[in-house]
């Protein structure tokens, strides 16, 4: 493995990470209704638990409202249970076998709470980042004692990857003020 392919890989995996939080942004919500706010919720379906988007179409009916439309018949009542029994504070209401499922406006206290839930998933990403970085420095640190590269080779790599990090870690931290200021905004 050279210099090279050490930058590259940890690049590719910061982006990854840099997209897991992405993907962990958009399940907090914000007032708005989104589809992707049910993907974590989870259904009992033959006796394994599946994403409500397996068992149901989900789609939105306005900005407030997201509706569930089961296909099949008996599924409706299993998907309200776990709509209601999730962490999202979300109350559905059953019209036949339509669920619709109305987003409460944010008080100022769930607001702030909200933001505590950003603030520990982006640090959790720069947690993850400055292990790749680690992890990328302890292999050129082996080249390095394994005389396949050069000392001033070592300390240029090192301080690249310190660069790629920060830049990184700018991004996780320009993703969250973004979306503070998104569910901080009334």
């Amino acid at each position: 493995m050279t210099i090279a392919d050490i930058k590259k890989t940890a690049e590719q995996k910061m982006a990854r990470s840099v997209e897991s939080f992405k993907s962990e942004l958009q399940k907090i919500r914000t007032g708005r209704a989104h589809p992707g706010i049910l993907d974590q919720v989870h259904v009992e379906y033959y006796g394994s638990h599946v994403p409500i988007s397996q068992v149901a179409n989900v789609t939105l009916l306005d900005a407030r409202t997201i509706s569930v439309q089961p296909w099949e018949k008996g599924m409706g009542a299993k998907i309200e249970k776990a709509i209601r029994e999730s962490d999202l504070g979300l109350n559905p209401a059953s019209q036949g076998d339509l669920l619709r499922v109305p987003m409460p406006a944010l008080t100022e206290e769930r607001r702030k709470d909200l933001t505590k839930v950003v603030r520990h998933a982006a640090e959790d990403a720069k947690i993850a980042i400055r292990n790749l970085r680690r992890d990328a420095n302890d292999h050129a640190k082996r080249l390095t004692k394994d005389k396949e590269i050069t000392e001033d080779d070592e300390r240029r790599s090192l301080d690249e990857l310190q660069r790629l990090t920060d830049r990184t870690i700018g991004e996780v931290d320009r993703l969250t003020s973004a979306k503070e200021a998104e569910i901080l905004a009334v």
